[in-house]
């Protein structure tokens, strides 16, 4: 009774890629921040200044500082040391070469699609990586409900019949008794009561004396080649049928 539920071949599956209704949410637990207090305070609400109070500071038991016995250098001054230009000998400095590219490195004819208006172009690409995981079904996978027989959805059928094979329990042919026919009996061999009828066998064909040797047929002898009792086989050639130093025959006919 379940699969008259479904139309067509399609079947309850899992999906073939990942969809959202798989990923849960956190749901509506979050906080909403406080109107009071200076930390974590709402960003849609005015902030008033906040004051906070410090405890008393530490009394100290004990002075440790070394009092007034520093020999500070009168040439130490409060904007620095106070003393004559001072000159000192060094190296040469180096400086970093930096390969910068040159005027012919840059190719301003090919800034004309950028700089000025052109028509939209478009260019033919492999598939992506994702073409694979698109794979929904086309309009071909699917298959509209019949509308004869009786497994039409939504249309009013006829009532059908089948035929059936015929049924060997309760026919016509079944044997109640199972009681043996007259097939089931073995004939008796009337030769064995009565005079036994001539038989006949057919034997192979019988093949008859003679020589067995094998002769020679009419295409096997070549008459043309006479070569062994006259000087040559005959030859025939294609000439004048009379000789040219021959006279005529001339009959005056009067």
């Amino acid at each position: 009774m379940t699969e008259d539920i479904w139309v067509g071949s399609w079947r309850p599956h899992h999906p073939r890629g990942p969809i959202m209704a798989l990923y849960t949410s956190p749901g509506p637990k979050y906080m909403i921040p406080g109107t009071t207090g200076f930390v974590k305070h709402t960003p849609t609400k005015p902030r008033a200044p906040a004051y906070s109070f410090r405890g008393a500071p530490m009394v100290l038991s004990d002075n440790y500082s070394p009092g007034p016995r520093y020999s500070v250098n009168p040439k130490m001054l409060r904007t620095g040391k106070d003393m004559g230009p001072a000159y000192s000998i060094l190296g040469r400095y180096q400086t970093k070469t930096v390969t910068t590219p040159g005027p012919g490195e840059y190719s301003p004819e090919k800034s004309i699609k950028y700089v000025f208006n052109s028509a939209p172009s478009h260019s033919i690409s492999a598939r992506t990586k994702s073409f694979r995981v698109d794979s929904t079904p086309g309009p071909a996978a699917y298959m509209l409900p019949m509308v004869m027989g009786p497994h039409t959805v939504g249309k009013v059928s006829q009532p059908s019949f089948s035929i059936k094979g015929r049924s060997k329990l309760g026919g016509f042919s079944q044997d109640l008794h199972k009681t043996p026919g007259p097939a089931a009996y073995r004939q008796t061999d009337i030769q064995v009561v009565k005079y036994k009828a001539p038989q006949y066998t057919m034997a192979a064909r019988i093949e008859a004396v003679g020589d067995k040797t094998m002769k020679p047929g009419p295409g096997a002898h070549s008459p043309e080649k006479v070569t062994m009792n006259k000087p040559s086989a005959p030859f025939l050639s294609f000439g004048i049928k009379h000789s040219d130093y021959m006279t005529p025959l001339i009959l005056d006919v009067e």
